[in-house]
């Protein structure tokens, strides 16, 4: 299932993805049927651990590749998201990404270490790299979130180098769009997804990072959840962590991301705090069934878990013991 499908509800749910030529069907971390790369799974939470929304293998591997030599969680979330902004083909993060109703790619994204510092850049356009831009907004600005010219002009001035983001295939999409321009955020009309990734590093410490190209075809000048701290993405290192992915909206309006970590805080785990989350947004709007939202978090202790509203919402792992991509539980069944 492409990612971009994820809006639009699965008609099957509860497959695991098997890659590997010695796949293990296996008891998932968030009690669902899962396939792993490695014939050994861990049974027991361990740090440290890669999280990742999607079947984002490449960007996860290359996140653990960095956290497996001894890198820090933070080096480790930049490059996993940096692979998933490169690939063209994915229509939804970075370079490829499908343009608003103006024909114009904007990207959102955000970053957040283990000590509470946070970077984002929204509405940025002619840069490939938002999670890169969004690091140095954190680390060499006063600032924390930088939008539009003025987000391009310091990315120029950081030494990021323009390109053209619409590529020919995401360009043929959006003039058949046109024809129609049917602007509803339902599910059939609004594919789009988010890559956020959360990780765990072998010291304990926690960062993560949330990068998209948004709602497809969306109203010139909106910006969802993914920037925004609290909402697609936060980061308590002496609790744990969050992102999202789905209708921003709709995170948004519940600071999603921030409502798990607490809810972590007062003893819950990831999985039910994933889920009490959900239950929010289900409780809160009678057209639930219209749109899409899903959630991933991790914990101190390495414990995972991810729930969404529609099932369709895939979770990639990596701890030592393997790569795995987890089908996550949905409030609504097949």
């Amino acid at each position: 299932m492409k990612r971009r499908k994820f809006i639009q509800r699965a008609s099957l749910s509860g497959v695991g993805i098997i890659t590997g030529s010695t796949a293990l069907a296996c008891k998932g971390e968030a009690g669902t049927s899962v396939s792993t790369t490695s014939t050994t799974v861990a049974t027991t939470p361990m740090k440290p651990v890669v999280i990742a929304t999607w079947n984002v293998e490449q960007a996860v591997t290359k996140a653990w590749e960095i956290i497996d030599r001894g890198g820090t969680a933070i080096d480790a979330i930049e490059a996993g998201c940096r692979v998933e902004e490169a690939n063209a083909e994915g229509q939804s993060v970075g370079i490829g990404g499908l343009p608003d109703r103006d024909g114009n790619v904007t990207l959102d994204a955000c970053i957040m270490n283990s000590e509470g510092e946070y970077g984002a850049v929204v509405y940025l356009q002619n840069f490939k790299h938002p999670i890169s831009v969004a690091r140095k907004v954190m680390e060499e600005t006063p600032h924390v979130l930088l939008a539009g010219a003025g987000a391009e002009k310091f990315a120029l001035s950081q030494g990021f180098r323009k390109e053209n983001l619409l590529t020919e295939a995401s360009e043929k999409a959006w003039k058949e769009w046109k024809i129609k321009s049917e602007y509803k955020p339902i599910i059939n009309i609004e594919n789009h997804d988010t890559i956020g990734m959360l990780a765990i590093d072998s010291e304990g410490n926690i960062s993560g990072g949330c990068t998209t190209s948004g709602l497809a075809y969306k109203m010139a000048g909106r910006v969802g959840d993914s920037p925004i701290i609290g909402s697609g993405l936060f980061v308590d290192n002496e609790v744990g962590a969050a992102t999202a992915t789905g209708l921003g909206e709709e995170v948004l309006k519940t600071v999603g991301s921030f409502l798990i970590v607490e809810l972590m805080r007062g003893g819950m785990s990831p999985q039910l705090a994933c889920e009490e989350a959900v239950r929010r947004i289900v409780s809160k709007n009678t057209n639930y069934r219209d749109f899409q939202v899903g959630y991933i978090a991790v914990n101190k202790k390495g414990e995972t878990g991810s729930y969404c509203i529609h099932p369709g919402f895939s979770v990639t792992v990596n701890r030592k013991a393997g790569r795995r991509i987890i089908t996550a539980e949905s409030h609504t069944k097949p």
